[in-house]
């Protein structure tokens, strides 16, 4: 009989392991439910019906008292990451930037990073190539959230 409970509380753990820390894996759901199914068919098996109808209704009461708990609303709160996201995408206004305007590097460009251009920091892409901090460069192209740039030689 122990290896029968024992047999149900690991499968039992797994699926707590599958829902919790797993999730996706599969690999200890199935498992889970293959212990908590052998469990069930020794319980039948060796000790006849009565004993397997207990042993069913009870894996099966506990399975449900433990989706239960996982899915309340203060289980789920512990494992939320509670913060609140302050940052907004920088968008280039069409008015202020055009093609062919002037600026320099304030970041590397590797191949992306921060450009001021006429007193604006934009994210600067330029394809292709490295540019160090502090490099003259022309705009190429004028997107919503960046711009395409090419060094000046």
């Amino acid at each position: 009989m122990t290896i029968i409970i024992l047999l149900i509380l690991t499968g039992l753990l797994l699926l707590v392991l599958e829902f919790f820390v797993f999730p996706g894996m599969t690999i200890s759901g199935i498992g889970g439910v293959l212990m908590m199914a052998g469990g069930i068919y020794m319980a039948y098996n060796g000790y006849g019906s009565g004993i397997g109808n207990w042993t069913l209704f009870i894996t099966i009461f506990s399975s449900l008292l433990v989706l239960g708990l996982a899915l309340r609303g203060k289980t789920w709160n512990k494992l939320m990451l509670n913060t609140q996201i302050t940052g907004n995408v920088q968008t280039v206004t069409d008015e202020t930037i055009h093609e062919g305007d002037k600026g320099v590097t304030v970041t590397r460009l590797n191949p992306i990073g921060k450009a001021r251009i006429n007193d604006e920091d934009v994210e600067a892409r330029c394809p292709g190539q490295f540019v160090d901090p502090g490099t003259e460069i022309e705009v190429i192209k004028v997107y919503k959230t960046y711009v395409i740039v090419k060094p000046v030689n």
